[in-house]
């Protein structure tokens, strides 16, 4: 089976829940709404009678951006779903409100992508996928998302030997680790794309690569990469990191292990939700371990 049947029988559901895309445009509708309501108010108390005009242009600036319009139709005429449940969605939602525009970075591409951007307006959403002939396929219908295939260097198979390797590894270690070039460091994601090195990402959000059978790359760089880049933030603020799945072995001990469940504030579902401070801002911050 290749990547686009199992990507679709993953997504297609039963027919009783055709409902669910309904429910994912309207979400982004009101997301927009609201968005532009409350814009559009704080313009008006803050603006004159003179200044109609330029509250007039703000609402106008804070409406919906074309992409936003394109995901509301997609979801209104498909039966296709996102991977992630309504109160796992909601989650990130919530984040999004507060701090986009923002740099979200997520792992995989899929059904659920123009969500995620739409839900970003005039933010960096930015897309990575190991399969780059299913790259291909999704640009072609939103030409407008942004995406880049990548390769892991990791198998699921490995995970066990993975964890031994990095607890012996000082280019692994908390305090040295680094991720552009660093092949001494097997979890060190590698070759990746600029734009993924030079970003300083506030959401990051973990659904891929596969992680369901033994050759598959499994998401234990992801998740430890993206752990060194929350300990490495300049800017002010936490990292949010999202991890899907973490009902499996892998995903729960290397979240436990990089992530730390001090900084776990939400799980809904498959779904946790971290808030990870920068190094600088941890009381503790030295030696091997991450937690």
């Amino acid at each position: 089976m290749n990547r686009e049947d199992t990507v679709k029988n993953r997504h297609f559901l039963a027919d009783k829940r055709w409902v669910f895309p309904l429910v994912i445009a309207g979400l982004i509708a009101g997301v927009i709404l609201t968005s532009s309501f409350m814009k559009a108010a704080d313009s008006s108390l803050l603006c004159s009678v003179a200044n109609i005009r330029s509250s007039s242009q703000a609402v106008v600036e804070n409406s919906a951006t074309p992409i936003q319009l394109q995901t509301i139709v997609h979801y209104a005429t498909s039966r296709i779903v996102p991977q992630q449940s309504f109160g796992e969605i909601s989650v990130t939602l919530d984040v999004l409100k507060k701090r986009s525009p923002c740099n979200f970075l997520v792992f995989g591409l899929g059904y659920d992508s123009l969500m995620w951007t739409s839900l970003n307006p005039n933010g960096n959403t930015t897309f990575l996928e190991e399969d780059p002939k299913w790259v291909q396929t999704v640009l072609k219908d939103a030409p407008s998302l942004h995406a880049h295939p990548v390769k892991y260097r990791t198998q699921l198979q490995e995970a066990d030997r993975l964890l031994t390797h990095y607890r012996s590894e000082p280019s692994c270690f908390p305090s040295e680790a680094y991720l552009r070039g660093n092949e001494k460091c097997k979890l060190a994601l590698t070759g990746f794309p600029d734009e993924f090195y030079d970003t300083e990402w506030d959401l990051i959000m973990i659904d891929a690569p596969r992680g369901y059978f033994p050759e598959a790359p499994g998401r234990m760089a992801a998740i430890f990469s993206a752990a060194v880049m929350a300990r490495n933030r300049k800017g002010p603020g936490v990292t949010h990191v999202f991890l899907h799945d973490v009902d499996r072995k892998v995903e729960k001990t290397f979240a436990e292990e990089f992530f730390c469940r001090k900084y776990l504030v939400k799980s809904v579902g498959r779904l946790w939700h971290f808030e990870i401070p920068s190094a600088a801002d941890m009381s503790s911050h030295g030696g091997a371990n991450f937690c």
